[in-house]
């Protein structure tokens, strides 16, 4: 930490020392009972202890997810979880304040390790811990002053009664770590990862073993936990691998906004829009990646390279438009997936998108508004899989159809064709030649729209064994399919047979 870092640091410690003491003032006058009621109280209620204890990070109610971790861990002195919350949701806070200072109160010994990506970085959030034992009003009234001259530095301290806080960097030495008889039982491993790390496999398999050979075993004793809170914002997380590594640790997910509709899971803190405006100013994948715990991950067939981005030709210039629909029911887990696909001199191009977590009929009205919008001479010829066409498709259509009467549009026109018996990997592995021979283009004037990067999002992951969405890559299968039977059953017209080797537009 150099000099400049230093006095930042220093600033930060007096602002914060501050705001502890000004937001923790005491009730005057009351009597022993009612604080031995309130005491009684805190050791119980999770959320009360947070709300009356730390007004200055309490701004807004503690959500249901904040008290279920916490107990869980209360109730489970041997244990290793994975804290996987959305980004703002307090994760830091929460497993590195809040639930150990609860579990003292209670009367648990802790000894806390907090491990950061580096020491700064641990220093940084253990100061957190350290400042409530120092300016925290309410907790030294309850608990009395902790502060001991000799064992009080910064990155290690020693309270008076039995709470200890200790910060170090990732891959550090921890053997013989202890004070007194007392080793570590309350480890934390905060926000381990980083831009760097996240590109580096080697150095998350380093970090994986330094915690199952050297972390967790440096503790001993009745109390062994080991928290581990990071959003899994990368195809590869050093927290993703320790989970696949031990699937018996728990996995205490929370995404934050991950209905359709996007609403926040934190509805006290977080307005009903603030993830659509999130979405609208990041896009789909990063707000995906960030807050709802899915990150893209590209596979080994299909690349980005693949897809070439052109300006395209004018509607009513293709042979044949395809709007290719791959339904969901219930639009929670899995996508609606509506794809327009042309056909223009033997290539195929994809127009437009609609890939969201909705009801169908916001799919329905979304094609009906394409409908609309097509110029004279340009016609989309809507398909669904005979699969999908059952009541609840039929009942979401009639719905539509009855506002859409209303006004003086043509109506949308969905023709069944026959389900695949082909395996859905061999058939969506059957679109590769197509990007490999150049024969696919991508409407550029839809690379920025959410639903085009989306799809392209869930293409990008097909492989042999892939387990991400697919709904966009299938309803492309199919359109392609269908416009390379229309293409050759047109091979042979003296107009439009002759293979172009350029494009005129």
């Amino acid at each position: 930490m150099n000099l400049s870092q230093a006095q930042q640091a220093i600033k930060r410690w007096h602002e914060h020392f501050k705001k502890i003491q000004s937001h923790t003032t005491l009730t005057l006058f009351e009597t022993p009972d009612e604080k031995q009621v309130r005491i009684k109280k805190a050791k119980k209620d999770f959320a009360w202890f947070v709300s009356y204890y730390f007004p200055h990070y309490a701004e807004y109610a503690t959500p249901n997810f904040h008290v279920s971790l916490a107990n869980y861990i209360k109730k489970h002195p041997e244990s290793q979880t994975i804290v996987r919350w959305g980004r703002g949701l307090g994760k830091s806070v929460v497993c590195d304040i809040f639930i150990p200072i609860w579990l003292w109160i209670n009367g648990e010994p802790v000894y806390e390790l907090l491990i950061g990506n580096n020491l700064d970085k641990a220093k940084i959030l253990l100061g957190d811990v350290q400042l409530e034992f120092e300016a925290n009003e309410r907790l030294i009234h309850d608990y009395g002053r902790q502060v001991v001259g000799g064992n009080w530095t910064d990155g290690y301290f020693v309270c008076k009664d039995k709470f200890i806080g200790k910060a170090i960097g990732m891959g550090q030495d921890v053997r013989g770590l202890r004070s007194g008889a007392q080793r570590p039982n309350y480890i934390v491993a905060d926000d381990l990862e980083d831009k760097d790390t996240v590109k580096n496999p080697k150095r998350q398999n380093e970090a994986v073993q330094w915690i199952e050979r050297a972390v967790i075993p440096c503790m001993d004793g009745p109390i062994q936990r080991y928290v581990h809170p990071n959003n899994n914002f990368a195809p590869r997380t050093i927290q993703e691998e320790l989970w696949q590594k031990h699937p018996d640790w728990k996995m205490h997910r929370v995404d934050a906004c991950p209905d359709p509709d996007r609403k926040p899971v934190w509805y006290q803190k977080y307005t009903q829009n603030y993830y659509k405006k999130r979405e609208e100013a990041i896009g789909t994948i990063a707000l995906d990646a960030e807050y709802n715990n899915s990150p893209f991950i590209e596979g080994s067939v299909f690349t980005a390279d693949m897809i070439q981005w052109a300006k395209p030709p004018r509607w009513d210039h293709f042979q044949m438009l395809i709007g290719m629909w791959d339904p969901a029911y219930s639009g929670k887990n899995d996508y609606n997936a509506v794809r327009i696909w042309g056909l223009y001199k033997h290539n195929f191009w994809l127009m437009k998108s609609f890939v969201r977590l909705c009801k169908m009929r916001d799919a329905l009205w979304w094609m009906y508004n394409i409908n609309a919008e097509m110029p004279q001479g340009a016609y989309i010829h809507w398909k669904v899989e005979s699969q999908f066409w059952n009541d609840p498709l039929r009942e979401a259509i009639a719905q539509v159809e009855v506002k859409w009467q209303k006004m003086p549009h043509p109506p949308v026109n969905i023709s069944i064709i026959p389900s695949s018996k082909v395996k859905k990997i061999d058939r969506l592995l059957s679109m590769h030649p197509y990007y490999q021979n150049r024969r696919i283009y991508w409407n550029i004037n839809e690379k920025a729209n959410n639903d085009t990067q989306a799809g392209m999002a869930q293409l990008l992951g097909i492989e042999p064994g892939y387990r991400t969405p697919d709904d966009a890559p299938d309803a492309d299968e199919q359109a392609i399919s269908q416009l390379v039977k229309a293409d050759k059953q047109m091979a042979f017209d003296p107009v439009i047979g002759k293979r172009e080797t350029t494009h005129s537009w």
